[in-house]
């Protein structure tokens, strides 16, 4: 599984608009091949401190979502930001015989 966490700084005056936009794509990103998780949070430190979380079953399907549509409303949206965004992606593995229960 890949885990993608993209932290995001925005202007004030700009944070409701920035969270309608990602609140309109996240519907149709949880249904997209491959995404078993799509949320979107907020700092309980700072209201202007926010977070889209993803996990991806496949590099593959997760090359595919960045490459669509939805991912460059996304990157037009950051526009918003009172400085550039942090993406991080962890590759996550669970361990033989330590699956979820």
């Amino acid at each position: 599984m890949i885990l993608v966490i993209i932290r995001m700084n925005v202007n004030a005056e700009k944070r409701r608009e920035l969270t309608q936009t990602i609140n309109s794509l996240i519907g149709s990103i949880r249904k997209d091949k491959g995404c078993q998780r799509c949320d979107f949070c907020q700092s309980v430190e700072d209201e202007n401190e926010l977070f889209l979380l993803e996990e991806w079953d496949t590099e593959e399907n997760l090359q595919n979502h960045m490459k669509s549509g939805r991912f460059r409303v996304l990157r037009g949206t950051l526009s918003l930001l009172r400085k550039p965004y942090e993406m991080v992606f962890h590759n996550v593995f669970h361990p033989a015989g330590k699956e979820d229960n």
